[in-house]
């Protein structure tokens, strides 16, 4: 599991890196001063799980992770707690507060293990549109093909999967399945969403050179700059 830290302190910085030694399964890939050395290693490197702090000099962590698509694991760090809910709004896995217990510690790294294991290694092959996947929400459950499915959308460490008249949240994260999902039919269109493009109805500039998408089934997903980019790219000529 690739793993990078972000704090402005190099002595936080050090003792993180020490303590994540234990893990053998975590390798520290970069370390970061700042919110733009980081957000440019991130986007590089392609970390699994960034260790975050949120107070740092200029851009802070929070706005940070605003930024970044896709977006990674996150585990927050800092001295107040006062940032917890905003810090699991941007879909954070974990919040640990400064000095970092041992305990704590190891509780967000088994999280972090926890969403490794949820897709065994042997199902991670690329699906296609024409796979059938299985969901289930409480009691009720579905065989769906692929090409069925419209949009899917984050919601903490959960994704809703729309298809039909049916929304159903499974224990997923965005990441892991856009790793699986084939990119021709499947699209990152936000760090909260992947639309499927057959579903595309029809799409229009929207604030700042994004894009603004419609879906057969009526949702709307906004396209950031940089995704709307990468769009165009794909679908022109």
């Amino acid at each position: 599991m690739k793993a990078i830290i972000v704090d402005d302190e190099r002595l936080a910085r050090q003792e993180l890196k020490s303590m994540l030694s234990a893990y053998k399964d975590i390798e520290i890939i970069a370390e970061c001063a700042n919110a733009l050395e980081a957000k440019d290693k991130i986007n590089t490197l392609k970390p699994d799980v960034v260790f975050l702090d949120i107070q740092m000099p200029g851009k802070n962590g929070l706005e940070l992770a605003q930024e970044l698509e896709p977006l990674p694991e996150l585990v927050f760090i800092t001295a107040h707690d006062e940032y917890a809910l905003r810090a699991f709004e941007v879909n954070a896995l974990d919040y640990l507060l400064k000095p970092i217990q041992t305990e704590r510690l190891a509780e967000a790294v088994k999280k972090l293990n926890e969403k490794e294991e949820q897709t065994p290694k042997e199902y991670r092959s690329t699906l296609h549109e024409d796979d059938q996947v299985f969901l289930k929400d409480g009691d009720r459950c579905w065989f769906v093909k692929l090409s069925e499915i419209r949009l899917f959308e984050s919601e903490g460490n959960y994704v809703r999967v729309y298809f039909e008249n049916n929304k159903p949240l499974i224990l997923r994260s965005l990441n892991n399945l856009e790793q699986r999902l084939h990119p021709d039919s499947f699209f990152r269109a936000s760090r909260k969403h992947i639309i499927n493009l057959k579903w595309i109805e029809n799409i229009e500039t929207w604030f700042n050179g994004g894009l603004m998408v419609k879906l057969k089934g009526g949702e709307k997903v906004e396209i950031s700059r940089r995704q709307a980019i990468r769009l165009k790219d794909m679908m022109s000529l």
